[in-house]
């Protein structure tokens, strides 16, 4: 199984100047320890569940440029971007810039977005869900027009909410034949037929038997468009607390997780700003996780 580490909050120890010092020490760290990739969130508030709208969060992009250079082997993605929150064509040139800064360790994660709070907050338009799913698609087109080739396509563009006149893409992405495409989200009618028709791999909430079953309609959505099923990662997000779970009780969970398909585990780690956790995370649980065989679905 693989193993991804997601930073959902930078509420640390020494406040708002702290944060570069810490952000730069933990992606340091993971990177050293193992973790095949290294995710931050697409939000400008703070998210319920997390904490309060007024602690700090950091911009993406940004965060993941900064992480690139504090890193030599992970790669790096959002977990996922917001599609209104940039136009189509930033998307692409944003994800290149981090896969070609990064030495070719960029992932383009991308979903429908939800968070209306911050949408209105900050004034980001925010159209319906129908909507905005018709933007996700045309948006995943032009990516891909603009990673096709060795300039982009250099094609025209003319859908229902972005036009564009050359799709041109330099520097180019480093990563081939382009970087990878990971969606976000598991709504049967519309998410997993994206993932099936562009995506090289998904991020689906829930436990054991929800995944099962968004697995199984992921498999039969593949088979709608005729791609191999197993073409496309499946990650799931988990959350670590050492204080109120044991390692082995860690282990057996992901391990379920692995029985019903998922080859990736994404997790955050709560107090991950001592410096201790990570390397107890790195020392006594990751060597047992990276044993954890996926079950063929």
């Amino acid at each position: 199984m693989k193993i991804g580490l997601q930073i959902p909050s930078f509420t640390w120890p020494g406040g708002d100047a702290a944060i570069g010092p810490t952000l730069a020490r933990i992606t340091e760290t993971a990177d050293a320890i193992g973790f095949n990739s290294l995710w931050v969130m697409d939000h400008f508030y703070q998210i319920r569940g997390v904490g309060r709208p007024e602690e700090p969060m950091l911009e993406g992009w940004s965060a993941l440029a900064f992480m690139a250079a504090h890193s030599k082997t992970a790669t790096l993605g959002l977990m996922v971007g917001g599609i209104h929150y940039r136009q189509a064509g930033l998307w692409a040139k944003a994800a290149t810039t981090l896969d070609v800064l990064s030495g070719g360790r960029a992932i383009f994660g991308i979903g429908a977005a939800w968070n209306e709070e911050e949408s209105h907050g900050l004034g980001f338009p925010m159209p319906p869900l129908g909507v905005r799913f018709e933007m996700l698609e045309e948006t995943l087109q032009i990516c891909l027009g603009m990673w096709h080739g060795e300039h982009g396509s250099e094609a025209s563009f003319d859908g229902r909410h972005y036009q564009a006149e050359r799709l041109l893409n330099a520097p180019q992405a480093i990563s081939k034949p382009r970087p990878r495409i990971l969606i976000g989200g598991g709504g049967e009618q519309k998410t997993l037929r994206l993932v099936a028709k562009y995506a090289d791999a998904c991020n689906i909430f829930g436990g054991p038997t929800q995944l099962s079953h968004k697995f199984g309609v992921l498999s039969e959505r593949c088979a709608e468009v005729g791609r191999p099923f197993e073409e496309i990662e499946r990650t799931n997000l988990q959350s670590v607390d050492l204080a109120r779970e044991s390692v082995a009780q860690i282990v057996e969970r992901f391990g379920t997780l692995a029985e019903v398909g998922v080859q990736q585990v994404i997790f955050s780690i709560r107090g991950i700003s001592d410096p201790g956790i990570l390397e107890t995370i790195g020392h006594d649980l990751l060597p047992q996780i990276r044993t954890i065989e996926t079950a063929a679905i």
